[in-house]
């Protein structure tokens, strides 16, 4: 039995693109909104039509600037005090998420503050993809969809047609996640290993693994800085004798310098999805820049969840 809550999708201001997308594969017109904005900086976003008794959809991800947050938890309190039925927050990419341990004294758990700050504001169920770490969806009381993007990136991987892939890990952290690509691929594991001389810093770098004579795929949930793999390309390219380098990652965070290293590295091509928009002005060099998009995949859970079905087939990596 199909539910009678309406379902309605709205978007925050920096996943606009992002939520016409999934709208248009969901078949809906996507939910309007407006925000007034003070002089001082001050915003306050509020619907332009109703959603009392409806399934409301929020896609927001939340990279800085904390704008972007704070926008997406004034959503879900407009939502809830505006008598909507449930408030799902879509978060596809989900920030803050590199704090998810006190692995040194005096600091915060940035990534817990986040889930007791959507808690608080009303929100019923969380949707995201490719979490940092995993254990975050611990720090919720409420179900968390994690779906994984390697459905999109796969399945590019595969149409490449590349012989003698390999899968790299540009760290220890990221080993499971590239060991869950080799498997399905078949193809080796390699694994890098660095040393930092303080965040965002690339200290030495070494691989573990098959090298020599293959097509190297550096695999991670996100690039920042650009700075680890295009160290680690370099690397493998020029001192252990890899045919080619790629590097593919759910997030383009790309800050700083992230663009101009990109384009000046060996890397072949970097692949990511559109979970972030890239933030850079026209004249920047993107040619190396491949996005695809993970629009479909969100519509997928979305309707599967709206509907009452089993969205396990998503979890699968």
């Amino acid at each position: 039995m199909y539910p009678t809550h309406k379902i309605k999708v709205f978007s925050g201001r920096a996943s606009l693109y992002l939520a016409e997308r999934i709208a248009k594969a969901l078949d809906v017109e996507i939910g309007k909104t407006y925000v007034i904005e003070f002089s001082d900086g001050e915003f306050q976003p509020a619907f332009d039509e109703s959603v009392r008794g409806a399934t409301v959809f929020i896609v927001q991800s939340t990279f800085p600037p904390i704008d972007n947050l704070f926008e997406l938890l004034l959503m879900i309190d407009a939502a809830r005090r505006a008598s909507a039925y449930k408030v799902i927050a879509v978060i596809p990419y989900f920030g803050w998420a590199r704090q998810d341990r006190k692995d040194r004294p005096r600091v915060s758990i940035g990534a817990k503050l986040v889930a007791n700050l959507l808690a608080a504001s009303g929100c019923d169920r969380v949707m995201t993809a490719d979490l940092h770490a995993d254990q975050i969806q611990g720090f919720f009381d409420f179900p968390v969809d994690h779906i994984y993007a390697s459905n999109v990136l796969l399945p590019y991987i595969k149409s490449l047609h590349l012989k003698n892939i390999s899968i790299a890990a540009p760290d220890m952290g990221g080993a499971k996640r590239a060991n869950a690509y080799a498997r399905i691929l078949q193809c080796p594991l390699i694994i890098c290993h660095k040393s930092r001389e303080k965040a965002n810093v690339i200290g030495n770098m070494t691989a573990i693994g098959e090298v020599e004579g293959r097509n190297i795929i550096i695999l991670d949930d996100m690039i920042d800085t650009a700075g680890t793999i295009t160290k680690a390309a370099d690397m493998l390219l020029n001192e252990k004798g890899a045919l080619s380098v790629r590097a593919m990652a759910s997030h383009a965070v790309l800050s700083g310098p992230a663009y101009d290293r990109i384009a000046r590295s060996i890397l072949k091509e970097v692949i990511v999805t559109d979970t972030i928009p890239l933030r850079c002005s026209p004249d920047v060099d993107r040619s190396k820049i491949k996005v695809l998009s993970i629009a479909e995949l969100f519509a997928e859970v979305i309707d599967k969840v709206y509907n009452h079905k089993s969205i396990s087939n998503s979890f699968v990596m």
